[in-house]
């Protein structure tokens, strides 16, 4: 018989965003909460292998092709062509020992119980947990989150060895930056790994079946990405399927396309999604199956088929982004703890971290005239912004989505430098239902970024219908 000591009100299986927030949320509202990890540190593969690593090293990419931008050529930088990556994120400790600190700190103030092992089920309200010292023992919940992430998918014909051909939580594992580098996929992962290798000077070929990266995106938010990625001489080669990849045991890898071409690099990097972890679970046991994708079916409450178990972020698939997870955490808790809930999963921001940053929030232009039969939209390049000329940023841009009568923002789209940043006022102004107006009409700190709403909301304005009763501007203007 299970101890009452090992009885908690909700059990959560994994400690990455979906897992933390689930846990805060769940102790916030009094709950007794035991948030199970296999690692010794709170946080999951985004501190080991993903958003933290890959983040850190980006930031250095930025960093310096932004400074020989800024500098005006006024100084020289020059690069080592054997550069080690660990030289390029010497800060990286630092950065994971402050994010586990503040996560622990969270979870500690929330109540949450904490146990070091590896959790499965033994039925759909008890859980086991196995210690790396050998010990087991069982817990009883009355609510089970699973929030155990996922790893890297790789496909049959590509043999990763995780030091000539790698993956996504390899990829940092290099001792040297390569001279040259192919990418399979055009994802987010994939472009994300690449626009940073091509700022470092690193010759990157990204290729992809697909004829252009991050298909999901608007096609002008693309092509910003694009055109940064290619002046720091990446390639992308769309439409190409790969036939195989393979070390050819001397210096390079050589990447075989269905065209017959063999495209030849130093290493490769195979970015062709993630695969949930459930396979450790052993989710029979509490009366779940896995669907054919390898992930697990939700309400939209984040419930499975079995009434006390709810799983949330990678193990439910796309987006699987840490906001959207961390969201579905939070509302997968208040639903299990049958509290009231406010949806905002359409006003979710999304943020990519390619060079140059992407981030949107609620609908495209596509999708708002498709639920409201038309769209006003309003677009600035970032090249009309002081704030950008001064930062020597490499173009970009901001669009407003509004409905067809030029009054209620709809969605948000920016590519560029601060786009993760820039989003959040937009995202505020939603959330407030905040008219378009109301921006048109506000002063901003000149000169900011921030400036661009203002202009793309003037645009608006400008194209509003005559029987919406405001007569056109110019959308030129400054502050």
């Amino acid at each position: 018989m299970i101890a009452a000591s090992n009885h908690y009100d909700v059990v959560v299986i994994g400690s990455g965003p979906a897992g933390q927030n689930a846990a805060v949320e769940a102790g916030r509202r009094g709950a007794r909460v035991l948030i199970i990890e296999r690692e010794k540190r709170v946080g999951g593969a985004c501190v080991q292998y993903g958003t933290i690593p890959s983040k850190t090293l980006r930031e250095t990419a930025v960093t310096l092709t932004a400074f020989r931008r800024r500098s005006g050529n006024v100084y020289n930088i020059s690069q080592d062509c054997h550069l080690s990556i660990a030289s390029l994120m010497t800060r990286l400790e630092q950065v994971v020992n402050a994010h586990q600190d503040a996560t622990e700190c969270c979870l500690e103030m929330a109540g949450v119980e904490r146990a070091y092992g590896r959790g499965s089920f033994v039925a759909a309200d008890e859980v086991k947990i196995e210690s790396v010292d050998g010990r087991s023992w069982a817990v009883l919940a009355d609510k089970v989150v699973i929030a155990t992430g996922s790893r890297p998918r790789t496909a049959s014909h590509i043999a990763v060895d995780h030091e000539n051909i790698l993956d996504s939580d390899s990829i940092l594992s290099m001792t040297y930056l390569p001279q040259s580098i192919a990418v399979l996929g055009s994802g987010v992962i994939a472009c994300e790994y690449a626009s940073t290798f091509a700022a470092l000077g690193v010759k990157v070929v990204m290729i992809d079946k697909w004829p252009a990266p991050l298909g999901f995106l608007d096609a002008d938010l693309v092509a910003v990405f694009l055109s940064r990625f290619q002046a720091n001489g990446g390639r992308f080669r769309g439409g190409c399927g790969v036939r195989s990849v393979v070390w050819d045991g001397v210096s390079q890898v050589e990447v075989s396309l269905d065209s017959g071409e063999v495209i030849r690099a130093d290493k490769a990097l195979a970015a062709m999604g993630r695969i949930a972890n459930l396979d450790s679970l052993q989710i029979e046991n509490a009366g779940l199956r896995a669907n054919d994708r390898e992930l697990l079916d939700v309400n939209e409450f984040c419930q499975t088929s079995v009434p006390n178990i709810y799983a949330v972020g990678d193990a439910i698939g796309p987006p699987a982004l840490a906001s959207t997870s961390m969201e579905q955490g939070r509302r997968a808790v208040c639903h299990a703890l049958n509290e009231s809930h406010c949806a905002t999963a359409d006003l979710i921001p999304t943020g990519i971290y390619t060079i140059p940053e992407m981030a949107m929030i609620g609908l495209s232009e596509k999708q708002a005239i498709e639920r409201h039969g038309a769209a006003i939209v309003g677009t600035v390049p970032f090249d009309r912004l002081a704030r950008a000329h001064i930062m020597a940023s490499d173009g970009g841009l901001l669009k407003l989505v509004a409905d067809g009568a030029g009054r209620q923002l709809l969605g948000i789209q920016i590519a560029g430098d601060t786009a993760s940043e820039l989003i959040h006022p937009g995202q505020l102004a939603m959330l407030g239902n905040i008219p378009i107006d109301a921006f048109a009409g506000t002063i901003f700190n000149f000169p900011t970024m921030a400036e661009a709403y203002r202009l793309a909301a003037l645009e608006i304005l400008h194209r509003r219908p005559a029987t919406a009763g405001f007569r056109p501007v110019q959308a030129t203007c400054h502050a």
